[in-house]
């Protein structure tokens, strides 16, 4: 339940709209509600902005939508990442408003219009190999209320491409870079807009790469200022912590 919801049932009851019995069972699941394998965080959108998010790595596709069944009966918007198609079905077969974005493997049930932040995060990948994780971060940024400017394939190897769009880019309020290789995308970024950059190191690479730790390495050392690193592939990370930024303007 968010802070909206909680404040609507208080004056249905003041209204007479609702009883008492109907208030306390919706404040009961407001902290957490037990499900023996996991204990879901009802309070987390009254307390961070956002519901909490279902992490789909390693959970089976009947946690997965026993979860977000409880998160959507409570009035909160849904969001699983690292997801697979197989636990869409099942929560679909549940919750047949989900969304599935295999590329970015997110499932989404948007409980009813969401909120806008009024700000703007565009989203950079340096190369197609690096979508799964800027997808990741589109798509989180998106269901946070964020407007979402995608402008993919834009990596240091052809700077021209990156050139043309420096102006769609200085349009946001905060740019997410998604660079694997070297991950030098993030630092040309910084040198070139006033807003701030989100530096997200990708797995994508050859071998000296070391599973993005060339990357992560790089974004660090970067010499350009205004940059933040998120870990490797963590495009959630980096979509929560640009809404952290944009929820700002309303302050």
């Amino acid at each position: 339940m968010t802070e909206a919801q909680l404040k609507d049932l208080l004056q249905a009851y003041k209204a007479g709209q609702v009883d008492l019995d109907t208030v306390m069972g919706h404040l009961k699941t407001l902290k957490e509600e037990d499900l023996g394998f996991a204990k879901v965080d009802h309070h987390r959108a009254l307390r961070n902005g956002f519901p909490e998010v279902i992490f789909g790595q390693g959970k089976t596709k009947e946690q997965v939508a026993a979860i977000a069944s409880r998160l959507a009966a409570a009035g909160s918007t849904v969001l699983v990442t690292r997801t697979t198609r197989e636990a869409y079905q099942e929560v679909a077969a549940r919750l047949p408003a989900a969304e599935f974005n295999e590329l970015a493997r997110t499932i989404v049930v948007a409980a009813g219009e969401i909120k806008p932040t009024g700000g703007r995060v565009a989203v950079l990948s340096a190369g197609t190999a690096d979508l799964p994780v800027a997808e990741e971060a589109a798509v989180t940024a998106a269901v946070m209320g964020n407007e979402v400017e995608r402008i993919y394939d834009v990596g240091v190897a052809g700077i021209h491409r990156l050139l043309g769009r420096v102006e769609l880019v200085r349009r946001a309020d905060v740019v997410i870079v998604v660079a694997g290789m070297e991950g030098a995308l993030a630092s040309v970024v910084a040198g070139l807009v006033d807003r701030p950059v989100i530096a997200v190191p990708t797995s994508i690479g050859y071998g000296a790469s070391f599973g993005g730790l060339a990357a992560l390495l790089t974004m660090l050392n970067s010499c350009a200022a205004g940059i933040g690193v998120v870990n490797i592939d963590n495009g959630f990370g980096a979509a929560a912590l640009a809404t952290a930024i944009t929820r700002l303007k309303k302050v």
